[in-house]
């Protein structure tokens, strides 16, 4: 079903923030970046992390939300309750970066209901339990210190500037959740994020979406290059195929990461990127 931005009014006031719909009308989402840490790993300074909370309508009237939440190790417990206080499910409970500053974890969550404000508001609860600010207003594309032209080629597909240089990459399959379809932009997707840190270097950091039959090609390709793997678990209790997701890190000249990056993405079932 696709909807207008109008559509979803009740559910942005809700959560506080404006957020977007995607072209096709299917999702509207909303990201929450952790503004007020100020986190670090390896060195690494300024490393964007952010929660986001996705819907999406389907024709029997339900609303579907997806999401997760960045919390603080002193914030997760009380993320948890509020999150079950609001019968939202925890999918996961888990860790995207190694050595890091100040402890992080993210929990991802699931809703579905008739009430689409009422998931927003559970959202809201979820949030309100950590110390996330509201969202800025987006100022668009920004320039990056990259061989952006150099990387895109190497992913074949065109990255946008939003807090570094990203991309995305849906699965061809069709992936379905309590046997509704999950549009792409609900969170599966295989994310790179390139954090520039000077000299044609970045900080790469993201996850694949796998199969299970994928996962043993993608850490040899990203380990051959000398990527870390950092987590491999599930994002969702019943999705259809089942999915994990591998995050990584690593920090080096940018247009070779790209090209380890590459390799691993053609170890899966990706569409061209966006």
């Amino acid at each position: 079903m696709v909807t207008i931005l109008a559509d979803w009014k009740d559910a942005a006031e809700a959560l506080g923030a404006p957020g977007k719909l995607t072209e096709d009308g299917t999702v509207f989402r909303v990201t929450f970046p952790r503004a007020d840490l100020d986190v670090s790993s390896y060195g690494v300074t300024g490393v964007t992390v952010a929660s986001y909370a996705a819907f999406a309508r389907y024709p029997d009237g339900r609303t579907m939300l997806m999401g997760d939440v960045v919390a603080t190790e002193p914030e997760l417990q009380h993320v948890t309750d509020a999150m079950q206080a609001h019968a939202l499910e925890q999918t996961a409970i888990h860790k995207h970066l190694l050595a890091h500053r100040p402890h992080l974890w993210w929990t991802h969550l699931h809703g579905l209901s008739a009430d689409t404000v009422a998931l927003a508001r559970a959202m809201r609860a979820a949030l309100d339990a950590t110390s996330t600010p509201a969202p800025r207003d987006d100022a668009g594309e920004t320039a990056v210190d990259l061989d952006t032209a150099a990387i895109d080629a190497a992913l074949g597909a065109r990255g946008r500037s939003e807090n570094g240089y990203r991309f995305s990459f849906a699965r061809r399959e069709t992936v379905t959740d309590h046997h509704y379809v999950v549009p792409p932009a609900m969170g599966v997707t295989t994310a790179i994020t390139f954090q520039p840190v000077g000299g044609g270097r970045a900080a790469v950091s993201g996850d694949f979406v796998m199969t299970a039959g994928e996962v043993q090609n993608v850490i040899v390709a990203l380990r051959k290059g000398g990527v870390s793997v950092v987590e491999l678990h599930n994002h969702a209790l019943r999705d259809e195929p089942r999915l994990f997701y591998l995050h990584f890190w690593a920090v080096g000249d940018a247009v070779r990461l790209a090209h380890t990056l590459q390799r691993a993405k053609a170890a899966t079932n990706l569409e061209a990127g966006t």
